[in-house]
């Protein structure tokens, strides 16, 4: 099974130290891992453009890349979205920070219900077909979006998608219900996301100890409250894994890690260290089996197809979040 690596947001300037960038990269490479995501918006392309420094020099032919777009990029009012217009430029910029003549995988990062889905495949398929990319991929799809996209794909000719990338750890389940079994249902590659879940299950959060700081939990502050009744669950969750990976001689990172990696459909979980000490914590994960007993107690902790907290779903519908889509009246 493939490992990936995902190469993200970085710190606040404060937070940093003086490093060679993709330094890590390289290291996790030379221990076995062939995958690299990023997306146009972290860091608004400075991810991408560390990623692109990373594998110059002989490095690129060996790593299935990965990158996204959707998301807004400086204060041009048509720089973000699904659109043929956004697709068509910002694929030249991506590829320019990259370094590279072609992209193995190009994700949506995420839905926008204003911009038709075959207008979003059809720029796509002509990239395909141009070898700007290779492959189309979703992020963080709702399951009816996508069988929306192979159906468009099979009655206009398009490209298919071939892979979906959503959030997916020990406390967030959620795609255990539709998301999950109809990827397998369409033969879908799954990137997920997150299965640390945002650093809950690193190890750091254990009942009666202190609160650690982070640089997520400072710009994120909502999703590790521990006083909100669905960051309290979350709290108690990861102690009682803890204690299972404990029993189980494991570590946390490494019972979560395995934990992903077990569903059938899913291909590949997604890391995003950002130390040495975090990458070495995660390697060798994908060797690790576990026993029926303890995905058994794995369930009494966290039932299937539960999200504890509903912010770990990666992406609430518009439906919900605008009023006037659900209401007759204004």
């Amino acid at each position: 099974m493939p490992s990936a690596y995902h190469r993200g947001r970085r710190p606040p300037a404060d937070h940093r130290r003086p490093r060679r960038p993709g330094r890590r990269i390289h290291h996790a490479l030379d221990s076995g891992i062939n995958f690299v995501d990023t997306a146009d918006v972290y860091s608004q392309g400075e991810s991408e453009t560390i990623v692109g420094k990373a594998l110059a020099g002989g490095r690129r032919d060996d790593v299935v890349l990965a990158t996204k777009f959707h998301g807004r990029l400086g204060d041009d009012p048509n720089a973000f979205g699904n659109s043929r217009r956004w697709i068509i430029r910002e694929v030249e910029n991506s590829l320019r920070r990259l370094g590279t003549d072609w992209i193995d995988l190009y994700q949506v990062h995420r839905p926008e219900p204003d911009t038709d889905f075959d207008e979003t495949l059809g720029a796509l398929s002509d990239l395909v077909h141009q070898g700007k990319i290779r492959y189309i991929g979703t992020s963080t799809f709702e399951p009816s979006a996508i069988v929306e996209g192979q159906w468009t794909a099979e009655r206009r000719g398009r490209e298919r998608v071939v892979a979906e990338q959503p959030p997916y750890s020990l406390l967030a389940r959620g795609i255990e219900r539709e998301v999950l079994p109809v990827a397998q249902r369409y033969g879908l590659g799954v990137l997920s996301w997150s299965p640390l879940a945002g650093g809950w299950l690193t190890g750091r959060y254990r009942k009666g100890a202190e609160q650690p700081a982070s640089s997520r939990a400072e710009r994120q502050a909502a999703r590790f409250d521990i006083t909100a009744p669905e960051n309290a669950a979350k709290l108690a969750a990861a102690d009682a894994l803890a204690v299972l990976a404990e029993e189980a001689g494991l570590t946390l990172v490494q019972l979560a890690l395995a934990f992903v990696l077990e569903h059938p459909a899913v291909t590949s979980a997604i890391i995003g260290p950002r130390t040495f000490a975090q990458l070495e914590s995660q390697l060798g994960a994908d060797k690790v089996r576990l026993s029926r007993d303890v995905l058994d107690r794995i369930d009494e902790i966290v039932p299937p197809g539960v999200n504890l907290s509903s912010r770990d779903a990666g992406y609430t519908p518009a439906v919900l979040t605008d009023a006037s889509l659900r209401r007759r009246s204004a």
